[in-house]
């Protein structure tokens, strides 16, 4: 095998945030893509050409895929040329790493499997997921020989790859960036840059499977490290009287200084996630890593206490307004400015807690998405002069594009509670 190689069947196991667009983009180079995943209304979506997910870009190139006939979708392993495993590795009790769907995804394509088959895990995992992958993967197919210790002549090849995209740009991204290439063999990675050769234009670069999982894990709590500082900022200055964006602003002017803007806290499938795999491996050791997440797990609840103070206030106030008088009204859900991605999302968490806290009547703003989740219900989806014109509480969690001359709009009598920046 060498970097000319070519696929002509390729699976993607799991069509969410990251398959989906990866599927995409192997389709968009003429090559047969097989996308699986166990939610039937996503399988159904995607053959009928449409989306179930918002990515700028990526319905035209799906419909496009699709019409063609080189992108088809189902909820059953199919025999292909190489498998990409891009499914979900939360975590569970006390930020235990779960990667029970990726020992699923082995399970399910175990018995497709052939030789001369790639192999290619995605997920966001633990150091040493790969190592357990192909476990998992000989046990199921004790016919099959797979990259373990001691093996020779080994005929279905296994690699690492995580994703280091940016929803919203992942398309662009996908094609542009760089990637890690982490192969259980030098084969391995071999045939693996070969894959992702097919329309990647960033420079491919092979280590082995464990630096590639750590590299992963060091990039989005590198990230987090530094947001965690630039929250913790944010609570010594309100407590100091200090503005903390005009603190940034100036300090940032140091040639070597740029602190990141504080939020409302973390969220996402990947930095609120990802730091708990190094915790839990090296408990000992990860000491910066746990304080940074505990210091941006803890910011949400700085924002509650905010708001539960702005609600004493008023109704403190002569006219002794009773609770259930006041209106509050809370912008922005998403875990990030401009998507309609609510995983791990600090302000739909703020959103939850206030809703249950509080006898105030309740308005939720985000232009991303056109129905609130379940646990919201009790409040009202509205835009943002509706929420504008009936509140007294103003609570901006994201800095959404439709948010960004909020400033203006404020009456006088609101009290507003800025997580983001936005006001200032």
């Amino acid at each position: 095998m060498n970097a000319t190689e070519t696929f002509k069947t390729v699976s993607m196991i799991g069509l969410g945030y990251i398959g989906l667009p990866t599927a995409a983009m192997f389709a968009a180079r003429r090559i047969r893509v097989i996308g699986v995943d166990v939610n039937q209304r996503a399988v159904d979506t995607i053959n009928e050409g449409r989306i179930h997910i918002v990515e700028p870009e990526l319905d035209m190139i799906v419909h496009s895929a699709v019409t063609q006939g080189f992108l088809r979708a189902t909820t059953k392993p199919e025999p292909a040329d190489a498998f990409l495993i891009a499914v979900p590795t939360p975590f569970k009790g006390d930020h235990e790493p779960d990667v029970s769907y990726v020992k699923a995804a082995a399970e399910s394509i175990a018995p497709v499997l052939r030789p001369g088959n790639l192999v290619v895990l995605e997920s966001t995992s633990p150091v040493g997921t790969t190592e357990e992958l192909v476990q998992w993967l000989a046990e199921a197919r004790p016919d099959l020989r797979f990259p373990v210790a001691g093996a020779s002549e080994v005929n279905v090849n296994v690699a690492y790859c995580p994703e280091r995209v940016l929803p919203g740009h992942v398309v662009r991204e996908l094609v542009e960036n760089d990637r890690i290439i982490g192969g259980l063999t030098a084969t391995c990675s071999e045939r693996a840059v070969a894959l992702y050769r097919t329309f990647v234009q960033g420079e491919l670069l092979i280590t082995n499977a464990r630096t590639a999982e750590m590299c992963k894990l060091s990039e989005n709590s590198f990230r987090d490290v530094n947001i965690a500082f630039a929250n913790e900022l944010s609570i010594i200055c309100d407590k100091l009287d200090i503005s903390v964006w005009e603190l940034i602003r100036l300090t940032n002017r140091h040639p070597r200084v740029k602190i990141l803007q504080p939020g409302t806290g973390v969220g996402g499938h990947c930095i609120a996630v990802d730091p708990w795999f190094i915790v839990n491996k090296t408990p000992a050791e990860a000491r910066l890593i746990r304080t940074a997440r505990e210091v941006n797990d803890a910011k949400p609840q700085w924002v509650l206490d905010r708001a539960a103070a702005a609600v004493s206030r008023l109704c403190a106030t002569p006219a002794q307004r009773k609770e259930e008088q006041l209106t509050i009204a809370v912008l922005g859900l998403a875990f990030k400015p401009n998507i309609d991605d609510l995983r791990e999302s600090p302000a739909l968490h703020v959103a939850e807690q206030l809703l249950k806290s509080t006898r105030a009547q309740m308005y939720f703003v985000e232009p991303n998405v056109s129905a609130l989740p379940r646990t919201l219900t009790d409040g009202a989806l509205v835009d943002v002069a509706g929420a504008l014109e009936r509140s007294d509480i103003v609570v901006v969690l994201v800095a959404h594009r439709e948010f960004q001359d909020l400033a203006a709009k404020l009456l006088p009598h609101q009290i507003a509670i800025d997580a983001v920046g936005v006001l200032s």
